[in-house]
């Protein structure tokens, strides 16, 4: 029996900005979500609009999920800190607003996607210390805010989850583990955007025996949350033709940009082995801790004031289709 907790990101529930973060907190509440992750671009609209610090609004904000009794899981993205070539000293300016705001929030996690520039700086001794530096803001005070660091598939250094479970041991800190997405390891070892399959060769057998290492080698207790979400088949396949085409930019971070629907949303075109996945991370791990859905689909950007209703439902039953898989069906893979 599945028993996690379920979150949802702000912005899977809707990206116009006619969709403001209080309307979300109480659409999450209403169908079912026990938590909710906090975007920092949607925290910064509603602060905005409102003419309040961002301070103040995630004081607020704090407030509406109190009455409506949900939890904030995490602040996020605290993009592209370790290994950026801009002062390290504005970098830790930065993350320790971002932190006292997660403090605000009573949120337990700073979800760090693994930094993916370009140029960024690829020491892994200056990788390691300054992430011990932002844990170490983290644990400065009460309450404690750790670090969820999360491999993505076009990260620079860490687009694995093997080269992050090595950076968790290297980086030593008790509020430092991992934000693990679906999509991520999908896309690294199985989905391929330009291929007509939609699949790498050979893709079931590598990404089954990477969830066999890591059911075996991923320490569980730094696996700090799960995220969940599927991805749309190109037909055709991808290419330079696209118009979602950027010169420069990661095919992958395209995909994830436009369309990453929620899991087993076929007939938005998903198609990846996402409960097969969910099953070695959560199920065969034994994991008990937080699962989140966190899409980013076009369709959200609609002005639509129904999005955000529309968009609960449709996670609500993505994750009913979720469970069913997980608890009475035998592996595809």
């Amino acid at each position: 029996m599945i028993t996690n907790q379920l979150a949802i990101g702000s912005l899977s529930l809707g990206q116009h900005p006619s969709h403001a973060l209080d309307h979300k907190v109480r659409v999450a509440a209403q169908a079912g979500f026990a938590g909710i992750e906090i975007v920092f671009s949607d925290l910064e609209r509603f602060s905005r609009t409102n003419g309040l610090s961002v301070f103040e609004g995630a004081s607020r904000i704090r407030a509406i999920c109190d009455d409506n009794g949900l939890s904030i899981l995490s602040l996020a993205p605290f993009e592209n800190y370790e290994g950026d070539r801009s002062p390290l000293i504005d970098r830790l300016q930065k993350a320790t607003q971002w932190i006292e705001i997660a403090r605000i929030l009573h949120a337990p996690f700073l979800q760090v996607p693994a930094q993916y520039g370009v140029d960024a700086i690829d020491d892994e001794d200056i990788i390691t210390r300054e992430l011990r530096q932002l844990c170490d803001l983290g644990s400065s005070k009460r309450p404690l805010v750790s670090i969820a660091y999360e491999p993505m598939s076009w990260s620079t250094c860490h687009s694995t989850w093997e080269s992050s479970v090595k950076l968790v041991e290297s980086v030593s800190r008790e509020n430092f583990g991992l934000c693990l997405d679906t999509f991520h390891i999908i896309t690294k070892l199985w989905a391929d955007p330009f291929a007509p399959s939609g699949t790498y060769p050979d893709a079931d057998n590598i990404l089954r025996d990477s969830l066999r290492r890591f059911v075996r080698e991923c320490p569980l207790e730094k696996i700090f949350f799960v995220q969940l979400s599927d991805g749309e088949r190109f037909d055709p396949p991808f290419s330079k033709d696209h118009p979602w085409y950027v010169e420069g930019e990661a095919p992958q971070f395209t995909w994830s940009k436009h369309a990453r629907p929620f899991p087993y949303e076929t007939e938005l075109g998903a198609y990846m082995p996402v409960a097969e996945v969910a099953r070695a991370w959560i199920v065969e791990t034994g994991y008990k801790g937080w699962v989140s859905l966190e899409i980013f689909d076009r369709r959200m950007r609609d002005e639509d004031s129904k999005v955000v209703e529309y968009a609960a439902l449709r996670a609500m039953d993505s994750w009913k289709k979720l469970k069913h898989e997980l608890e009475v069906t035998q592996p595809k893979i």
